[in-house]
């Protein structure tokens, strides 16, 4: 499994009731018989989106998904040196597995002009109602990299928590949240969280509906 790190350099290189859940059933169902039964390779994709929350997770769903739409995105990669890298792309949060987990997309815009493909990772996130704690599931198949993150509110922004696969300590945040924006910072720690260094500053706003 490669670092983090790699996958922050890959990044910066390229880059409420019971009625919801019933009609987001009904959606995947109809779906998964219409235009999904007739290619089976769209079977799963069918049926994994939800429209919203499933009515156990209650108010405890509102954390995140308050983010749920697309984001326009404007990476920032922040290299030991302190030189910058920017890039463009955009994030997707949406409601999965009737409504028990969100799911979150980053896109990376290849370079105009380039033959560059586009780039993507994502993660799988859920809340245990008993504690309001989250869990995050991230992976980056592409670099073979994958993390776990726990965390929650934390005054008026999100902080999770969790290592990277040599040990280092990682926090990823939310910030300055309102409806039409927010910012990303990930951050790592190599002397068990005594001192910090931000490799990432991503700044969001939400694309308007069509």
């Amino acid at each position: 499994m490669r670092s983090l790190r790699n996958v922050s350099r890959w990044m910066a290189a390229a880059m409420t009731g019971a009625i919801v859940v019933a009609c987001a059933q009904s959606a995947a169902d109809e779906a998964r018989t219409g235009e999904a039964g007739a290619d089976p390779r769209r079977d799963m994709i069918a049926v994994l989106p939800a429209l919203g929350p499933h009515p156990s997770l209650g108010h405890h769903a509102d954390l995140f998904g308050r983010f749920v739409g697309t984001w326009d995105a404007d990476y920032s990669f922040i290299a030991e040196d302190g030189s910058v890298r920017h890039s463009r792309g955009e994030v997707l949060f949406g409601w999965i597995l009737d409504g028990y987990a969100l799911q979150d997309i980053f896109l990376g815009y290849p370079k105009p002009g380039s033959n560059e493909e586009r780039r993507m990772v994502t993660g799988v996130r859920f809340v245990d109602p008993k504690t309001d704690r989250w869990t995050v599931m991230f992976a980056a198949p592409a670099f073979s990299a994958a993390v776990r993150m726990e965390g929650g509110a934390e005054g008026d922004r999100i902080v999770l928590r969790g290592h990277d696969d040599h040990g280092a300590e990682l926090r990823w945040s939310f910030n300055d949240i309102t409806p039409n924006s927010f910012v990303w910072r990930g951050e790592t720690s190599h002397d068990g969280g005594k001192t910090w260094r931000m490799d990432e500053e991503h700044h969001m706003t939400r694309r308007a509906s069509r």
